[in-house]
């Protein structure tokens, strides 16, 4: 039996909801919507479900656009214990998804495996450039008829998540755009596009082009202000454009501890595993190779030392210092001298 026709088989007959990671970006939804227009080839409704705003202008607009339902965690006033919840773009026990009262049966997803995936029942995670391509496999796979609006959306995930395939490409996302292009509108992905910077955050990203600090290709910038998570990402792209910028981490205040978004360019340096390892003993995170996130406690933080931005700098530094192509000479500092 083949993904699809498992994944059908396990849901049917029951009340289903498809939850994204929180504050959904353009892959989630895009997935989350093709699903949903998939599964309903079956008779299986479903609702979309997320926590946290949407943070962009071009992500409203694709929803605006295309009438996808998304309703927040706060307005899930009737799920219960027995409804089945499939997660997509994401992975339950990650930091960057709320666990809601539903049953978690099923995850779809194309981030590595961080955590413990032992009680789904369904699994379907690939490492390929983005959780649209995977979405968008399962039409063709079935030959089903695919919406222009459905073909649309997955295409501008697709192109979101490898950053218009610069990063993180496989083989079938290749032959995924050949498949979608056809059938979706460049006029409408070009006006997505248009709206990926709002204006009223210029300012706020010229300030903080003057927080980079870059130590042997490693760069740091911190936002020493409330930002969404759309713009940190935002912010670590474009660093990466810098000549002597390899390795990018940029990080924020976000609830009681501080939200980052890490980038590299090198095969060398895995983004998702090092911040996995820089972050345990204060928080989580993971990703690709090129593209990852994690959160830290503030708390935890703080207990190291008062001087935050060292303490994670050098959180992250001794791990890529212990990648033995990569020693770094740049000068410690000795928290224990510190009050």
């Amino acid at each position: 039996m083949s993904k699809l026709g498992e994944l059908i088989k396990l849901l049917r007959g029951h009340r289903v909801f498809i939850q994204t990671h929180n504050f959904p970006d353009p892959d989630a939804i895009a997935s989350a919507y093709g699903l949903q227009v998939l599964l309903e080839h079956f008779d299986i409704k479903t609702i979309i479900c997320h926590h946290g705003n949407v943070e962009r202008a071009a992500t409203a607009n694709m929803i605006a656009e295309f009438g996808i339902e998304m309703t927040t965690d706060e307005d899930l006033k009737d799920m219960t214990e027995e409804d089945y919840i499939i997660t997509v773009d994401s992975q339950k026990g990650n930091a960057n998804i709320r666990d809601l009262i539903g049953d978690e049966v099923a995850c779809i997803d194309h981030h590595p495996v961080y955590v413990d995936l032992s009680e789904y029942k369904f699994i379907d995670i690939r490492e390929v450039g983005s959780c649209s391509t995977i979405i968008a496999d399962y039409y063709r796979e079935y030959q089903l008829e695919m919406p222009e609006s459905v073909a649309t959306a997955l295409l501008y995930g697709l192109k979101c998540d490898t950053r218009d395939f610069t990063r993180g490409v496989t083989q079938l996302d290749v032959d995924i755009y050949s498949y979608l292009f056809p059938k979706s509108s460049g006029k409408l992905i070009r006006r997505f596009q248009s709206g990926e910077i709002m204006f009223d955050e210029l300012n706020a990203f010229s300030d903080s082009m003057r927080n980079v600090e870059i130590f042997n290709g490693v760069a740091f910038c911190y936002l020493n202000f409330d930002c969404a998570d759309a713009f940190l990402a935002t912010v670590s792209d474009f660093i990466q454009n810098i000549d002597t910028a390899y390795f990018v981490i940029v990080y924020a205040h976000r609830g009681e501890g501080f939200k980052f978004s890490v980038r590299s360019e090198l095969d060398e340096l895995d983004a998702g595993q090092i911040v996995s390892e820089a972050l345990k003993d204060v928080g989580s995170g993971g990703g690709h190779k090129s593209m990852a996130g994690g959160y830290a406690d503030e708390a935890k933080v703080l207990a190291i030392s008062i001087d935050y931005n060292n303490v994670i700098q050098n959180l992250f530094l001794d791990v890529i210092n212990g990648i033995p192509e990569f020693k770094l000479a740049e000068k410690r500092i000795d928290f224990k001298e510190q009050s």
